[in-house]
């Protein structure tokens, strides 16, 4: 099972660090192939005022000491295609957001590197329609085929992350991982499905309660990994903190997620 975990933005090198050592158990379970996100600029919050991030430079450092201290594999995100040859030279997974999912130099860009590309569905597209995406990354790669287990053995990954329709909420249709799987490996984005989008005066709500029960939802359908964004404190976060799962609450959850799974498996 895949599992990506970490804070939603780098805050610090301290909390990044804090956070880290709370999830080494998740890199050394054998049933788990784990990376470690969190993001160097958060170039999509609500209002311009918002905390964003330290940046590409120092973010990368941070996060290649991370690498370094823990063994981790990283994921992180790009929004310019200027950005995707350096952060490839430190991440593992080159994460393509969701608004940001039909943009082709970006797709282009994040391909020509060695990492793993992770399309985030975008709130505003069908599932079927995330095949383009997938493609360009295919092509631009010089591979021809489709599917899923093309995908799979070329580094490309989809994210479902739940669908928006203006009324400051988002919700998953679970047949959307089922439909995905169908041109690549499907991740479901647990925390940022419970996200409500410009809720919280110029900035974005959430209710973690949700959580366990979506979580639990998608293990029973299928899915190839689980995203959850983590904090030692969420109520103190500077990034979604209200959609943020709790650290104390990550093993129970992710251990569930693994029981449905090895049931499904028989």
């Amino acid at each position: 099972m895949i599992l990506i975990a970490g804070p939603c933005v780098i805050e610090s090198e301290e909390l990044v660090f804090e956070v880290a050592k709370r999830l080494v158990k998740f890199n050394e379970d054998s049933r788990i192939d784990f990376y470690f996100k969190s993001s160097f600029d958060k170039a999509n919050r609500t209002s311009i005022s918002s905390f964003r991030g330290p940046g590409l430079e120092k973010g990368c450092e941070i996060l290649a000491r991370v690498k370094k201290e823990f063994g981790f594999k990283i994921l992180t995100d790009i929004h310019e295609s200027y950005q995707a040859k350096p952060v490839s030279e430190v991440a593992d997974v080159l994460q393509i957001p969701a608004f940001l999912c039909r943009q082709t130099d970006l797709l282009v860009a994040a391909a020509k590197t060695n990492s793993v590309v992770n399309i985030k569905k975008g709130q505003f597209l069908a599932a079927d329609n995330m095949k383009y995406s997938v493609k360009k990354v295919l092509e631009t790669r010089g591979i021809e085929g489709e599917g899923y287990e093309v995908a799979r053995q070329n580094g490309i990954w989809l994210t479902e992350r739940g669908s928006t329709f203006g009324y400051g909420n988002l919700v998953v249709d679970m047949r959307n991982l089922v439909l995905m799987r169908e041109f690549a490996p499907v991740v479901f984005d647990v925390t940022h499905s419970v996200q409500m989008p410009g809720v919280a005066g110029g900035k974005s709500g959430g209710d973690a309660r949700f959580v366990p029960y979506l979580a639990r939802a998608a293990a029973s359908v299928g899915v190839d990994g689980f995203f959850y964004e983590t904090h030692i404190n969420p109520c103190e976060a500077m990034c979604d903190g209200p959609n943020m799962l709790n650290l104390d609450e990550l093993d129970r959850v992710v251990e569930q997620t693994l029981k449905i799974q090895e049931i499904l498996r028989g």
